[in-house]
């Protein structure tokens, strides 16, 4: 079994870091939020409320591929999370596939549209990691910035706003 050295752990700026940082945002998000049902109705920024007014009196539909309500947003963080500790395995389980037989079939599919991978191709792997890498870390900082602020919020509108994190 492969270990983790102790410098990746305690480095700011490692991908496991980062990682725990979410599951920890989402953790405390998830024991804070007691009445999840109280999120329904609230939109996700104090700004969004005075704008919906308006929206609502321009009778203009609102944007319907955003979450429209921080109930919906806190069931998105708490999904993603799940993701992360379970992976895609849980979710790909219920089409009765394995993820490993589903990754084959996914790989042979592309194989047949676009032929076999060339050579130059597999070169810029290592770019392809970096720039992954990149927008994960960004994700996962915004993911765990906004389970932050969901958590505040909730406080705030049962009347716990002096515990913040």
């Amino acid at each position: 079994m492969m270990q983790i050295s102790s410098d990746l752990a305690t480095n700011k700026h490692s991908l496991i870091n980062v990682m725990h940082r979410f599951i920890a945002a989402a953790n405390n998000m998830n024991e804070t939020i007691m009445v999840p049902n109280l999120l329904r109705d609230l939109p996700l920024n104090e700004q969004e409320t005075a704008a919906g007014e308006m929206e609502a009196n321009n009778n203009e539909p609102l944007c319907p591929n955003k979450q429209r309500d921080m109930y919906e947003h806190y069931l998105l963080l708490k999904s993603l999370k799940n993701d992360m500790e379970w992976g895609l395995i849980k979710r790909e389980m219920s089409s009765g596939a394995s993820f490993l037989e589903m990754a084959v079939k996914q790989e042979e599919q592309q194989k047949a549209v676009t032929g076999d991978l060339l050579m130059e191709d597999n070169l810029d792997l290592e770019q392809q990691f970096h720039y992954h890498l990149r927008g994960l870390f960004g994700v996962l900082s915004k993911l765990t910035v906004q389970a932050d602020h969901l958590t505040n919020r909730y406080k705030r509108e049962i009347g716990g706003g002096n515990f913040t994190r």
